[in-house]
C-alpha cells in the first residue's frame, strides 16, 4: 500500500516552539523542563512522520 505523503510543516514549527520554551522553562525553573520533554519527543515523532 502506498503512504499519502502529509504536510509536516505544522509539526516542525511546534516542534522548534517547544524547544523554545524547553529552554524558557529551564531558565526560569530549572528541574521542571522535563515537564515540557514529551511536547518535544511528540511533535519531533510527528515531523519526522513516524507516527
Amino acid at each position: 500500500m502506498e503512504k499519502k505523503k502529509r504536510l509536516t510543516g505544522l509539526y516542525w514549527v511546534l516542534f522548534f516552539a517547544s524547544i523554545a520554551a524547553f529552554f524558557g522553562v529551564y531558565s526560569v525553573g530549572g528541574g521542571y523542563c522535563s515537564m515540557v520533554l514529551p511536547f518535544n519527543v511528540t511533535f519531533f515523532a510527528m515531523a519526522m512522520d513516524l507516527m
